[in-house]
């Protein structure tokens, strides 16, 4: 018998991964096609779109770097809050655990016993898990949330620059949008395959949303813009 493949500990990850990326399509595919819409020349818009992959590429690390923390200060200051619970009052924290055991259907003797010997082996490991729910796999770390989320955006938005580069200007709003959403559907089933999650609910999520903002983008352009 194979053993079960579970995908829990690829969240992190993979969460920052897919939103760098599909920011990075997205964002710099709009811009592009924000000033494509009120230009009548090639080089703003390649000028706008490296902009904005610099720009983009730095914000989304800085981002996901700063929330990641913040998410891991929390987890750190809880883990701390009960280290202390557990040296000052282990009988209390003992019941503490026996009765979510309790709610998650054990006897209360089966509980107690479970609560006992969890906490003889690592005492904060088991309340950081079943009362707080921290453990390894889910654990904040900010600096693979940074750096999958600034590469990936950086992937994702040098596609939309070389559509910038080589697509025929007079057609480009129209190339930006086709190989956007050609972009996001491939983004979104790469996603779905590493995350293990359902390939059509993905790709289609991500083209009605990709679609509503690229055509803002380009509503924008056409009502604001002026030949440039």
């Amino acid at each position: 018998m194979e053993k079960e493949q579970h995908y829990i500990n690829r969240s992190g990850w993979v969460r920052a991964a897919v939103l760098g990326a599909n920011d990075g399509i997205l964002s710099t595919t709009s811009l592009a096609i924000g000033i494509a819409a009120a230009s009548t020349t090639r080089e703003p818009i390649i000028l706008a779109t490296i902009a904005g992959l610099v720009a983009g590429a730095l914000s989304m690390a800085a981002g996901e770097y700063v929330s990641v923390s913040s998410q891991s200060d929390i987890e750190t200051a809880d883990l701390d809050r009960e280290r202390i619970a557990l040296e000052t009052m282990p009988e209390l924290e003992l019941l503490e655990l026996s009765e979510i055991y309790e709610k998650r259907g054990l006897t209360p003797e089966l509980a107690k016993e479970v609560a006992i010997q969890l906490t003889a082996h690592n005492a904060l490991e088991s309340h950081a898990r079943d009362e707080l729910g921290i453990n390894e796999i889910t654990q904040a770390k900010p600096l693979q949330a940074a750096f999958a989320s600034a590469a990936s955006f950086i992937i994702g938005g040098v596609l939309p620059l070389l559509v910038s580069i080589f697509a025929p200007l007079k057609n480009i709003v129209i190339s930006q949008y086709a190989f956007a959403i050609i972009f996001l559907v491939l983004s979104g089933a790469l996603a779905a395959k590493v995350g293990g999650s359902s390939t059509i609910k993905a790709v289609v999520r991500i083209s009605i949303w990709g679609t509503f903002a690229m055509g803002v983008s380009a509503l924008v352009g056409y009502v604001f813009g002026v030949n440039i």
